[in-house]
């Protein structure tokens, strides 16, 4: 099964195309990261995916299905999506925050499964000893800890992250990463996300895509994108890279 981006093309102004032709397919457990300088439609374009904006043409299609045919709340069995961490919460606790996640699944209350579900999530989150904490109380580490765990309560076949490493320290965001890279192997979950620092990309992700003036600008396996020549054409900086530990390390030149 696979998650098929056909055609994509979106602008907010009819005369500017910020997505022009877009056009991939991300497999089951394969991690997807979307690289490109801000303004390049990295954030349309994974809002497109889920269907919080509606592309002005093309498809999106999971398993040969159409998302366009089918009900919200069956595309959020399909799509979870984790927006960039932004300070902004309700006051609830963790425990509450993450059942949300079984919406799509419930009828007029959780269930047992439910619950089963929401506890070994928290667990396998290390957020057991939070759940009835507040998220206004946490960290940024930990409040992006929870938002993942809401997004794995949906069970989905595909997750979708804006920048999950904004604003986290070195730890939480190896942490967050490693976590839902493991979690979707082991899954069969495939992940897409947004991601700014490229060492951490070529750590955690099996593709790389380069948007670049509202087009495609490189796509394919990591090892195969993150190169000196790309990087310079995407950013204009000048860099080392080399192979080490089994992936690339990018290393700023001045």
């Amino acid at each position: 099964m696979a998650l098929q981006i056909e055609n994509i093309s979106f602008g907010y102004d009819k005369n500017k195309k910020i997505l022009n032709n877009i056009s991939l397919s991300v497999n089951q457990g394969e991690v997807l990261g979307i690289l490109g300088p801000n303004g390049t439609g990295k954030t349309t374009f994974i809002k497109c995916i889920n269907h919080i904006l509606s592309p002005d043409s093309g498809e999106i299609l999971f398993d040969g299905q159409k998302l366009d045919n089918m009900t919200p709340k069956d595309i959020a069995k399909i799509i979870a999506y984790v927006p960039q961490y932004t300070g902004d919460f309700f006051a609830m606790n963790v425990i509450d925050a993450v059942m949300m996640g079984r919406l799509p699944y419930t009828q007029n209350q959780y269930s047992h499964q439910d619950r089963t579900i929401v506890f070994n999530i928290l667990r396998q989150m290390q957020l057991e000893n939070f759940a009835f904490r507040s998220i206004k109380a946490m960290s940024g580490g930990e409040r992006q800890r929870v938002f993942i765990a809401r997004a794995l309560a949906q069970q989905p076949q595909c997750i979708i992250l804006d920048e999950p490493t904004s604003s986290l320290d070195l730890h939480n965001q190896l942490f967050i990463l490693q976590t839902i890279t493991d979690l979707a192997k082991a899954g069969n979950i495939s992940v897409i996300m947004t991601i700014h620092d490229l060492n951490l990309a070529a750590m955690f992700c099996d593709k790389i895509l380069m948007l670049k003036d509202s087009h495609i600008f490189a796509y394919g396996i990591t090892e195969d994108v993150l190169t000196e020549i790309n990087i310079n054409a995407m950013y204009n900086v000048k860099t080392n890279v080399t192979m080490a530990d089994g992936h690339k390390h990018i290393r700023l030149i001045k």
